[in-house]
């Protein structure tokens, strides 16, 4: 159900193809598990809708829209990019997206077997993304600031999940963070996003990066933590050796949100195995196991 408490099914995606975009109405539409703001419909074998479920979807829908194009020829790894746009109407009140499909499946769902490949893989990913933005680009009302602006947010989860016997190496992570400089370079493309809902892969390494509504222009650690947060055990080093544009600083401030990330994950599946709103299962593992990469050290 969507928040405005209309539920989203194959045969209304049907009829609003149907009614906006009839050539593709003949394709075959498959609910894709997961998804957040947006129910996910697969569309034959390379489109996919995205059928917004909250207030601040279609601006999330409009910021991918403006900017994929434009970053998506740089990118190394395969990402969405917008096709087609499906407008408000007597059928669904707000606008959704016709996007190309990613192949590959949502690590939360599997594993990466090839961890150097990985790493370079995503490092040369960030570097190709991480440029200066242009003035117009977007910024970040809920991330993107230095973390000792988030402590609140991480105070939360970690008095919610954080089991007793490692709180102090978390915290001492996280005051780490909070104690570094801010960024000092110009603001950045940041996908804003990455954990492992968020990245697909293939042959045991990554192959694509989707959901890119909460892109801003900031600081490049949001992106970073992903070393942690996506990368397996031991990956954390060679990725930033290949990335080779954060200094210590940037380091402490990626590593303290990637336990941030962490914990946020180890939530959400808290949540999902009570089957509370919103709660994602399959998340409180990769949460776990992120955190646990987190405590094992930085890059040496």
């Amino acid at each position: 159900m969507t928040d405005s408490g209309m539920e989203i099914t194959a045969d209304l995606v049907h009829a609003l193809l149907l009614e906006q975009h009839p050539d593709l109405a003949g394709l075959t539409i498959r609910e894709v598990a997961g998804g957040w703001d947006n129910q996910q419909w697969r569309l034959g074998d390379e489109l996919a809708v995205r059928m917004p479920r909250t207030e601040r979807a279609p601006d999330l829908q409009r910021k991918e829209r403006r900017w994929l194009p434009v970053l998506a020829p740089r990118l190394p790894l395969q990402v969405p990019n917008p096709v087609r746009i499906g407008e408000p109407s007597a059928r669904f009140p707000r606008p959704w997206t016709v996007m190309t499909w990613v192949p590959g499946e949502p690590l939360d769902h599997t594993t990466i077997s090839r961890g150097a490949h990985a790493a370079d893989t995503l490092a040369h990913f960030l570097r190709a993304l991480h440029v200066e933005a242009p003035l117009e680009a977007p910024t970040s009302s809920d991330r993107g600031e230095h973390p000792e602006k988030c402590t609140d947010g991480f105070d939360h989860f970690f008095q919610a999940v954080v089991p007793g016997g490692i709180a102090d190496e978390v915290r001492a992570v996280w005051d780490e963070a909070v104690a570094a400089p801010e960024w000092e370079g110009p603001p950045v493309w940041v996908h804003g996003d990455l954990h492992p809902a968020n990245v697909v892969v293939s042959d045991g390494t990554l192959s694509g990066v989707i959901d890119f509504g909460d892109m801003f222009a900031g600081d490049p650690a949001w992106d970073l933590a992903a070393a942690w947060v996506i990368l397996p055990a031991g990956a954390a080093s060679r990725f930033f050796d290949v990335y080779a544009r954060a200094d210590e600083a940037t380091i402490r401030r990626a590593r303290g949100l990637a336990a941030l990330k962490s914990l946020f994950l180890m939530l959400m599946g808290q949540n999902g195995d009570r089957g509370l709103p919103g709660g994602k299962p399959t998340w409180g593992p990769a949460g776990r196991a992120a955190l646990d990469r987190v405590l094992s050290g930085g890059p040496t």
